[in-house]
């Protein structure tokens, strides 16, 4: 009976409250600079919106271009079961399930880039060589933090790697991980989720060409990669193992939330970087991710 309610509470997670935190972040954008903005749930009205309506697909499409979002959702979804929620654990567990969550990552992102290429539109492709090129460097960093995590449990399950907290090295690894979930999620400085402008979009040129209900799963979809990150930072430096159940819960979805408005805040007061400065933030994240990894592998030692 646990292990459904337990079921039922990561699918509300993951699937209805995911929409949720760019509402917030537009919300946050919007108070920054003195306006009123979007209502929070905007998103699920345009989830529904898009979901009515029909498919536009270019000639030179094949039917790859509407199933590839669709497996891009559903490993978005995998990497999320994977994913433990405090004391609620997570609803899919076994040894070196960390390394099965990368993967997933990698596949959602290599489905996405095969749809964008389906058109064969120039401003896709473009879109989809700064996103993998970018994607190197992030998934570098975001090894060095899973491998530092390993390293100090002793362990390559999520359960066991996420329950204590980063220890010393945990601000070297929240400052790398923050700035990996900025560039994962195409947000400020890497990428403008908002802007229209071609030659300057990376995340949203690859999805110009989709319509209706794909589009509809490509933005749900990134909400829940923009939850799953939010969650795997908080729970990588706060210790969920040292509270009580209910307390538990409370302090992941708090910590969600700070990460969230921090979120705001940086595309708020941030502008976005030249595309030739990005690498070089990202290199950054990866070096602190990494001495982070030296500073676990060290106390292990000692």
């Amino acid at each position: 009976m646990n292990s459904i309610v337990y079921l039922i509470l990561h699918l509300v997670c993951w699937l209805l409250a995911a929409p949720l935190l760019p509402g917030i972040i537009n919300k946050v954008k919007a108070w920054v600079a003195g306006r009123r903005g979007p209502p929070v749930l905007q998103l699920y009205y345009d989830l529904g919106r898009l979901w009515k309506k029909g498919v536009v697909m270019s000639n030179l499409a094949s039917p790859a271009f509407i199933i590839l979002p669709a497996i891009s959702w559903m490993a978005l979804l995998g990497a999320a079961m994977l994913m433990p929620l405090g004391p609620t654990g997570t609803v899919i567990s076994f040894r070196g399930d960390v390394i099965l969550l990368i993967y997933l990552l990698a596949l959602s992102r290599f489905c996405m880039a095969w749809a964008a290429m389906e058109t064969g539109s120039a401003f896709e492709g473009m879109g989809t060589v700064r996103e993998v090129s970018y994607a190197v460097l992030a998934e570098a960093a975001m090894i060095a933090a899973i491998l530092a995590l390993s390293v100090q449990t002793h362990s390559l399950s999520l359960v066991s790697m996420l329950a204590p907290s980063a220890g010393a090295s945990v601000f070297l690894l929240a400052a790398g991980l923050f700035i990996v979930l900025l560039a994962e999620n195409c947000r400020v400085p890497f990428d403008d989720p908002n802007t229209h402008l071609e030659l300057t979009m990376i995340h949203e040129a690859m999805v110009l060409d989709h319509s209706g209900p794909p589009l509809a799963v490509i933005l749900h979809g990134a909400s829940m990669k923009l939850l799953l990150f939010a969650v795997l930072l908080t729970q990588a430096v706060l210790p969920m193992s040292g509270f009580p159940a209910p307390t538990s819960l409370i302090v992941l979805a708090s910590g969600v939330l700070v990460i969230i408005l921090g979120v705001g805040l940086v595309e708020s007061l941030l502008a976005r970087l030249a595309f030739k400065r990005v690498p070089l933030l990202l290199t950054v994240a990866f070096l602190m991710c990494l001495f982070a990894l030296l500073v676990a592998w060290k106390g292990g030692v000692s």
